[in-house]
């Protein structure tokens, strides 16, 4: 079966930062699914006034409207017209009569999802009517918890931009929910919240009490007591956070998280999650060494590589010849440019790499060379984002090489320039251009008969590490482009 990202770059022509938020709904959707105890859908718009569904969660709170599996299946908007209705007109559409869905009765709603003033997909609720539900105060805050943060995607304000990496790891709705309101006192807890404070050493009810400064009582480490208290404050204000482990003075261990409420932008309190984890911390703790571990190796790399960059510079002042002296100082650029990515690495903790930060201090660093030969300046445009480790390494030695070999022929000694890294990225491909207004390429040049190392280096690596293209080639109005294209699709 296609992953979300994959039927996204085959039937859509949505950008990268669209397919990124989309990836954060699915996300976080699990959350809406069970608080409102129904099946969620989510569909994107097709040629034909088609809907392509490509992404499906179920509630573990309620049994399932759709068995079946209906990611990869199409609709049009006279089966399901509350799907188009729900992205012309950018809000919630309800569907007054249930309808039957193999032999269930279910009732429909959609939800669009909006990126800033643009609707990009809609998600479908259904709920499946065959058990009768009674209503209690469990079921009436989640179902208001849920109607709060589906109308916050409709806004765009939820879930947030930044991308929570924990967010698979993070407490459930079943694991425990309390509801604050504005002033953030509880004003519903669920039994398994309520359980979990009593472990950590809250004997009574919570509803009424200001969670806040009753959490930070009950927390044995100040540092951590003071943390949780102010990540929920902050959810009161607004603003997200990812969760927090911390262990009371009886010595539970508590995951927490907060997550505001905001419909259409009206402070509307805030839910926290919380997970009574003592039974299970070993575990955890044994998988934290783990990853503890690969970043610890990932650090020692860097140390040595640091080394090697720093030893082959001595060899090179002692030595007399320019040519000497010239390969030597491109190996300490591409040492370096390796030790980058493996920092970047000893800090992640799902061997991904944030392209944009490598690329940022790669950049200063190929602008000091310059400046000692030339009058080029070097920026970059446009976002690489993240990528997976496999990748990151031999794609900043790409862009290294580019930019080094555009300061070294492009431009006469002491000409003024400026090259430019722009890079695109979509759900299928990542796009970079490399371009110089310098004195363009010269008369019968062919990438594939080159001798320059730099350049072999290149494409030997987009051929046989990023599985890409390459492409070099004259600008109109002078000076050289590279365009490198490097698919995204399939990779982990």
């Amino acid at each position: 079966m296609s992953t979300l990202t994959d039927l996204l770059a085959e039937h859509t022509k949505l950008s990268g930062v669209a397919v990124d938020h989309l990836q954060l709904v699915v996300a976080e959707w699990q959350l809406l699914s069970d608080l409102s105890f129904a099946d969620f859908n989510m569909w994107v718009p097709q040629d034909g006034d088609k809907f392509l569904c490509v992404a499906q969660a179920r509630p573990t709170t309620a049994p399932t409207a759709h068995p079946e599996d209906v990611v990869g299946s199409e609709v049009d908007s006279e089966e399901h017209p509350q799907l188009r209705r729900a992205m012309d007109e950018s809000r919630i559409c309800r569907e007054e009569d249930p309808r039957w869905h193999l032999g269930v009765p279910v009732r429909r709603e959609t939800i669009p999802v909006r990126l800033g003033t643009q609707v990009i997909a809609v998600l479908s609720r259904s709920t499946n009517l065959a058990v009768p539900r009674v209503p209690s105060p469990l079921e009436i805050s989640y179902l208001g918890s849920a109607a709060d943060l589906c109308q916050m995607i409709a806004d765009g304000t939820f879930p947030a931009p930044e991308p929570s990496p924990d967010v698979h790891t993070s407490p459930r709705v079943g694991d425990g929910l309390i509801r604050l309101d504005p002033s953030g006192a509880v004003v519903f807890a669920s039994p398994n919240a309520l359980s979990a404070y009593h472990r950590m050493g809250h004997a009574s009810d919570l509803v009424g009490v200001h969670l806040a400064p009753l959490t930070r009582s009950l927390i044995g480490d100040p540092f951590d007591a003071t943390e949780v208290a102010q990540r929920i404050r902050l959810a009161l204000e607004g603003k997200p956070s990812m969760r927090m482990e911390a262990e009371s003075r009886r010595g539970a261990a508590v995951l927490f998280r907060a997550l505001p409420l905001r419909p259409r932008g009206q402070a509307a309190g805030a839910i926290v999650l919380c997970r009574d984890v003592t039974e299970v911390r070993r575990r955890d703790r044994a998988l934290m060494s783990k990853d503890a571990t690969i970043r610890e190796i990932h650090h020692r790399v860097k140390n040595n590589l640091q080394t090697v960059a720093a030893l082959l510079r001595l060899q090179s002042r002692r030595l007399s010849n320019p040519e000497a002296k010239e390969a030597l100082a491109e190996s300490v650029r591409r040492v370096t440019s390796i030790a980058l990515v493996h920092e970047t690495l000893s800090m992640s903790v799902d061997e991904r790499v944030d392209l944009d930060d490598v690329v940022d201090k790669v950049i200063p660093m190929m602008s000091d060379v310059a400046v000692t030969e030339t009058q080029v300046s070097v920026r970059r445009e446009g976002g690489f984002g993240v990528v997976p480790a496999e990748i990151a390494t031999p794609l900043v030695m790409v862009l290294t090489e580019l930019v080094q070999n555009a300061f070294e022929h492009a431009y006469a000694p002491g000409q003024r320039g400026e090259v430019v890294v722009h890079s695109e990225r979509s759900a299928k491909w990542l796009d970079v251009s490399i371009t110089d207004d310098g004195k363009g390429l010269p008369p019968g040049f062919s990438l594939e008969r080159t001798d320059r190392l730099g350049l072999q280096i290149v494409r030997t690596l987009v051929d046989s590490e990023l599985r890409g293209s390459l492409s070099l080639r004259r600008r109109p109005r002078g000076g050289t482009e590279a365009v490198l294209r490097v698919p995204l699709r399939g990779r982990r």
